[in-house]
């Protein structure tokens, strides 16, 4: 807990919540990612078998 004051003492509190926001993002857009992956998968298998 004292490493995030220090963060926010350091760096603002509108730093601070640009960092959170874009780890919260990140993870979203991974999963975003392994789903279209997946769907790229599946709609080229579909291709191949028609």
């Amino acid at each position: 807990m004292e490493d995030l004051k220090n963060f926010i003492s350091q760096f603002g509190f509108q730093t601070f919540v640009a960092f959170f926001l874009l780890i919260r993002v990140e993870k979203k857009l991974d999963m975003l990612n392994n789903t279209l992956m997946h769907m790229i998968e599946l709609i080229a298998n579909k291709d191949i078998r028609s």
